[in-house]
Order: structure tokens, then C-alpha cells, then sequence
């Protein structure tokens, strides 16, 4: 199948500490490195690691790091025709910080990432695809969100699946003023903290019941450690985790792989909540490896697994 992605790379620098550092205090970390990021890029590469054609779009700046962010876009065979340089501005980084209870503190810099030049994009790339895969951090502004707009209303237009991943720098960033813009997806793919704030309700029942009144069509909601939350107006189901006995490591970009693999079940037509597990081993696979694309999943993984 031919994928096309709209959403970040960046450069992560990892730093696994004990706890989050206080105001003026210096700690040392368990370990530390830095890794290739950003949901568009491990989505991209994830959708390649499992033999799809992907074309990623994304902007990076004419500098060493976009060597780094790039690293596993390129080595998994991704198409980066769509990717732009900006010449003025430095390639996006996040800083992460996480502790070994899953605690987390991020610093992110968006730069070069939200300067994509809608007027490069070509319709035909959107109208060949299979699926149209969009990260919201595309959609908070600057060049970058009239990029995934003008994507979006082609996609619709040809009558190419929208598959939207939300993010919790970006539901923080734009908050509700996203919901309108995210409720036309096909799939809508979220956490608990992202769907309670962009429906501003503080249970996931009110939540969803929200979003079908607001016309929602199938939202999928990754609840971690218990798995995920399929619902569509006829139904609603939880789809439990798959223990591994794996150790988990880092769970940076476990969810933008849920969403990968996701896409790749659903529109390889699987069952809703088949794909919905297949998903929620990925993102479990995921986090067993440092980094958000350090992690090759493949096919037979997933089938492993399942078996």
C-alpha cells in the first residue's frame, strides 16, 4: 500500500534520570543518547519497516542535525521527495526527560518543522495514496497546518481514509480549537489526557459521548498499560493489552508506532478491533528499545505475537 505522511522529524536527546530535576538542581543521568523523533518520521518509518510505499512529508533545517533526524527515514527506504529545507532555521529537537516510573518532562523546539511550504505539494501524491496519515503537531500553525489542511481537503475529495494522530504538545498548544479541525478524520487516534482536554470533560465516557455529538465517525484511545479504547457510534470496546514480558525501557514514540501499525491493519482490512491489538503489540514492542525508531517491528513480530 502507498501511505503519505504529514508530520515532525526531529532530534531527541534522551535522558533516563531517577527523578525531574527541581528549579536550579543538576542531576546525572541513568543514561543518556540522542535518537531520531518526531511522529512524522516514526510513523514513516515504522509503515516502511513493514513493506509499505511512504512518501513523509516534513521540513528540517540545512544543518547537521538533519542528518541525525533523517537517519532511520532514509535507511528504512521512506521517500523523501516531500521533505523541505529551511535554510534559515535550525532542524527541530526535544529534549526528554523520564524517569523509570513513566514519569516524563519534555522540551521541545519546533522550528523548521512547522515552515512547510504548502504550495509544494503536489494533489497527486494525496489522490494515489491508500491512506492519508497526519500528525496534529502539523496542525498548529505556520506554513505546516495549511500543508495538512489543503492534504486533508484532497484526500476527502479523492476519497483517500484520514488517519489524524494527536499528540499532547499539540492538544496543549491549540487545545479545543483542534477538535474542529480533527473531527473530519476517518480515525481519530489519541490518549486519555489528549481526549479529556480537547473535549474538556474529565472522564472518558463524557469525552467520547462528546465527540458523537459532535459527529464524530471511529476514534481509537491508547490507555497505556491497559491497552486501547475502540469506539464508533455502534459501539465501544476495550482492547487489552498483550503482556510481552519484555522490559520496558523508553517509552518514547510507542504511541505514534500504535498509530503506524494501526493504519497498517485497518487498511489492510482487518477488523477494527483486531487492528486495534495488533496496534497495541507495536506499541508495546516499541518501548523495549531506546528511542522512538530504534525498534525495527516487523510482520512476523506482529504475527508471533498474535499466535
Amino acid at each position: 500500500m502507498k501511505f503519505y505522511v504529514i508530520g515532525d522529524v526531529t532530534v531527541d536527546h534522551l535522558y533516563h534520570l531517577n527523578h525531574i530535576p527541581a528549579p536550579g538542581e543538576e542531576v546525572s543521568p541513568i543514561r543518556s543518547t540522542m535518537q531520531p523523533g518526531g511522529a512524522g518520521g516514526t510513523m514513516s518509518v515504522t509503515l516502511a519497516r513493514l513493506g509499505h510505499e511512504v512518501t513523509l512529508a516534513a521540513s528540517v533545517g540545512a544543518d547537521p542535525f538533519a542528518e541525525v533526524a533523517l537517519k532511520y527515514v532514509r535507511e528504512s527506504g521512506v521517500n523523501t521527495t516531500a521533505i523541505q529545507v529551511v535554510e534559515d532555521l535550525i532542524t527541530s529537537t526535544i529534549t526528554v526527560m523520564q524517569t523509570p516510573d513513566g514519569k516524563r518532562a519534555m522540551i521541545s523546539s519546533g522550528d523548521a518543522n512547522r515552515q512547510l511550504d504548502a504550495a509544494k505539494l503536489k494533489k497527486k501524491d494525496i489522490e494515489t495514496s491508500n491512506g492519508l496519515i497526519i500528525s496534529a503537531y502539523s496542525l498548529i500553525g505556520g506554513p505546516q497546518r495549511e500543508y495538512a489542511i489543503k492534504a486533508i481537503s484532497y484526500a476527502k475529495k479523492a476519497g483517500v481514509p484520514v488517519l489524524i494522530d494527536l499528540g499532547t504538545g499539540a492538544v496543549n498548544a491549540a487545545g479545543v480549537k483542534l477538535l474542529d479541525t480533527v473531527l473530519n478524520a476517518d480515525y481519530l487516534l489519541l490518549n486519555r489526557h489528549e481526549l479529556q482536554t480537547i473535549t474538556e470533560t474529565d472522564n472518558i465516557s463524557d469525552a467520547l459521548l462528546g465527540l458523537k455529538d459532535r459527529g464524530a465517525g471511529c476514534v481509537i484511545v491508547k490507555v497505556g498499560a491497559h491497552g486501547s479504547i475502540i469506539w464508533t457510534p455502534q459501539e465501544t470496546d476495550l482492547v487489552e493489552s498483550v503482556p510481552l514480558g519484555d522490559e520496558v525501557v523508553d517509552s518514547t514514540g510507542a504511541g505514534d508506532t500504535f498509530s503506524a501499525v494501526f493504519a497498517h491493519a485497518i487498511l489492510s482490512g482487518q477488523p477494527l478491533k483486531q487492528a486495534a491489538r495488533m496496534a497495541n503489540i507495536a506499541g508495546a514492542l516499541a518501548a523495549t528499545a531506546v528511542g522512538a525508531q530504534r525498534k525495527a517491528i516487523t510482520v512476523k513480530d506482529l504475527e508471533s505475537v498474535l499466535a
